[in-house]
């Protein structure tokens, strides 16, 4: 890939404007969400969206979510549902994506979908990113903007570090609330079915669904993003329940349990989310293995327990 000047940008009306025409013209420019900073491109010009494939090192078989700035837009792409209509009402805008059967006309390009009949779609709650959704006037195809199966990205000096000279532009607005990328619920099938763990508790899903989730069967073709066993990791191995740190060994803690970076030294798994990919940044920035403490198996617990099992897996 030809090396590019890379813009920084930031929130202002003229910025995202210049950013808004990047994107029309087949440009990609990573933009801040409040899960992780997302990679996009318009997602209805398929040129664009081999781009981000192209500059993550992604391989094509694995979907896309397509961002959207309201409900109306996603209705425009999906076939709706009940399930879908209470989940949005609840928690759009916000870190939920659904997965729903992809509507006729919807413009969107193949590739965005990996040639399957459903599209991952998300409104998300950053201002920033749903005012350039809206300047857009349409959906973009918007993975994490890092290298494939490397740590996420929660600010914009990530981007630079992992994609500068790839892209055309990274919009700055500051490090992401969240931190952990969204939970996706498939919605194709007879029953709604977790297919990754995110920054919205399943135990808050199922008290609005009303109903337990399914879990993905591991055997099945992926179906969403963040499936791959090996993601999301470090150049340095990790790993995991770690009391004690080993000789060259970092700690990274969570409560009682200190290391060279705490998680959350109160236990507070809403922080240790916010925390996890820049503090995994900063270790992962002095060359050795990391060591991680244990971390609660339960509401956000889940989703940082599963990025980090990825994390820690053999490397693909």
């Amino acid at each position: 890939m030809t090396s590019k000047t890379t813009l920084s940008l930031g929130p202002s009306e003229a910025d995202l404007s210049r950013a808004a025409d990047l994107l029309r013209w087949g440009e990609l420019v990573a933009f801040p969400t409040e899960t992780v900073y997302g990679l996009g491109g318009d997602a209805r010009v398929g040129e664009a969206v081999a781009g981000i494939y192209a500059a993550k090192g992604r391989p094509s078989f694995n979907p896309l979510i397509a961002h959207v700035a309201d409900e109306a837009a996603a209705k425009e792409l999906v076939q709706w549902s009940e399930f879908a209509q209470r989940l949005a009402d609840a928690f759009w805008p916000g870190p939920l994506t659904l997965v729903l059967p992809l509507r006729a006309g919807h413009g969107v390009s193949s590739l965005v979908t990996a040639g399957l009949s459903t599209l991952a779609v998300r409104v998300p709650a950053h201002p920033t990113a749903r005012r350039l959704l809206s300047l857009l006037g349409g959906p973009v195809a918007a993975p994490s903007a890092n290298p494939s199966g490397r740590i996420s990205p929660t600010t914009a000096a990530h981007v630079h570090a992992g994609l500068g000279g790839k892209i055309a532009a990274v919009v700055d607005d500051g490090p992401c609330g969240v931190g952990l990328e969204s939970t996706i619920i498939g919605l194709s099938g007879p029953s709604p079915v977790l297919l990754r763990p995110g920054g919205l508790a399943a135990e808050e899903i199922e008290a609005v669904l009303g109903r337990p989730l399914k879990g993905r069967d591991q055997a099945d073709p992926l179906t969403a993003p963040g499936q791959l066993l090996s993601h999301y990791a470090p150049n340095a191995a990790v790993r995991l329940e770690a009391e004690t740190v080993q000789p060259g060994e970092l700690l990274l803690g969570f409560g009682a349990v200190d290391g060279d970076l705490n998680l959350s030294p109160t236990g507070n798994l809403a922080e240790a989310a916010a925390n996890l990919f820049e503090y995994l940044h900063r270790l992962d920035a002095k060359g050795a293995p990391i060591a991680v403490a244990s971390i609660p198996d339960h509401g956000l617990g889940a989703a940082i327990n599963d990025r980090l099992r990825r994390a820690a897996a053999p490397r693909q």
